[in-house]
């Protein structure tokens, strides 16, 4: 039978969201009813209710998350009922191009759940990041769902469902950060600080993270960065070839996405090096840069879709090393909050306040 549950509905653009009685349905043909345990708040969940995503309102909200699978659908064989998990919005479909060349982590055709969740007059949720997971039981496609293990913190483990997955996935997947290499951070939120741990994870010797809020540089350094600099008053670009013997950084990471930011990044790295940018632009913004700057300069220009992660074989190794004490995942969690509170929870992060609020049910 269908559930009645409650979740966090964004109805029309710009305005603030609300607590509503959503209507869950028994899982069809490789679907799962999640019990949601924790679902961090992330800021694409605030462009969804700003209308920068698309227009399909209402959404619900919500896709960071982790909890403990309810019910099955027929045909699911790698989770069962009692099965701890972190969703993902990547489900691998296994037949696509990317997926025949053996590039899984770039899935085209990525499974969302068929069936929809609904509003209790019937009317069709779009579900955030095909998710939707500020809820207390969401509807996803098995894929979505990847076991771990069950002795780790909803919390902490959900937030690599999204922006902590996309941080780490940027320095070790896409940037190719090893043993011995510099790293410079432009932007120290959720997403850039896990990139300073991914980088540190990797073995990188000096890891600059640049912002222009101390407050922010001061958590970056808890996460391991070795130098901090303020793009307020000091020019990124100068201080981080500075800091790497006047050459620039092996690998730099735009978690900004501004033009302006990307400029740094490309002009900040050594010859041969690596962009790359992980913060997400808006549709309008444009870069123009000298041809021949590009070609003289050499290395990769590449964008990180989700850290270019492939949940089954990231989450659990990542957890892994969580409980063992190596990545602190707990460091990303501000504060723990309920429900009702996620629209306070948007305001704290619009002003910098927090890396992550979790909402904990």
């Amino acid at each position: 039978m269908p559930q009645q549950v409650r979740g966090v509905v964004a109805r029309a653009k710009g305005q603030p969201v609300s607590v509503e009685t959503i209507v869950v349905p028994d899982p069809g043909p490789g679907e799962v009813v999640v019990r949601v345990q924790s679902c961090g708040v992330c800021h694409t969940d605030l462009h969804y209710r700003e209308g920068g995503i698309n227009d399909e309102f209402p959404f619900l909200l919500g896709h960071e998350a982790a909890g403990i699978v309810e019910t099955v659908g027929d045909g699911v064989t790698d989770v069962a009922p009692g099965d701890f998990v972190i969703l993902n919005w990547r489900a691998v479909c296994g037949t696509c191009r990317a997926c025949l060349k053996g590039k899984p982590w770039y899935c085209f055709n990525t499974h969302n759940a068929a069936q929809p969740m609904t509003l209790e007059d019937g009317t069709k949720l779009s579900n955030a990041l095909g998710i939707g997971a500020f809820v207390e039981k969401t509807l996803v496609h098995s894929g979505q769902c990847t076991k771990v293990d069950p002795t780790a913190s909803p919390a902490a483990v959900g937030l690599l469902g999204c922006g902590v997955m996309a941080g780490i996935g940027a320095a070790v997947n896409t940037g190719g950060v090893g043993r011995g290499d510099s790293v410079a951070v432009i932007g120290c939120g959720g997403v850039g600080d896990a990139a300073i741990a991914g980088s540190r994870l990797a073995g990188a010797t000096t890891i600059i993270a640049v912002d222009v809020d101390d407050r922010k540089l001061q958590w970056a350094k808890g996460i391991g960065a070795t130098h901090t600099v303020n793009a307020k008053s000091a020019d990124p670009v100068a201080a981080i070839q500075e800091l790497t013997g006047g050459f620039g950084a092996d690998v730099v990471i735009d978690a900004v996405g501004r033009p302006e930011t990307w400029k740094q990044a490309f002009y900040a790295r050594d010859l041969a090096g690596t962009v790359v940018l992980v913060g997400v632009p808006t549709p309008d913004m444009r870069i123009e840069l000298p041809l021949i700057d590009f070609f003289g300069r050499g290395g990769a220009l590449k964008s990180s879709w989700y850290g270019d992660c492939l949940p089954s074989r990231d989450f659990p190794y990542l957890v892994d090393l969580y409980r063992q004490g190596r990545l602190d995942l707990d460091a990303f969690v501000s504060e723990t909050i309920a429900l009702d509170q996620v629209e306070e929870a948007f305001t704290k992060m619009h002003h910098g306040d927090v890396l992550r609020s979790v909402v904990v049910f």
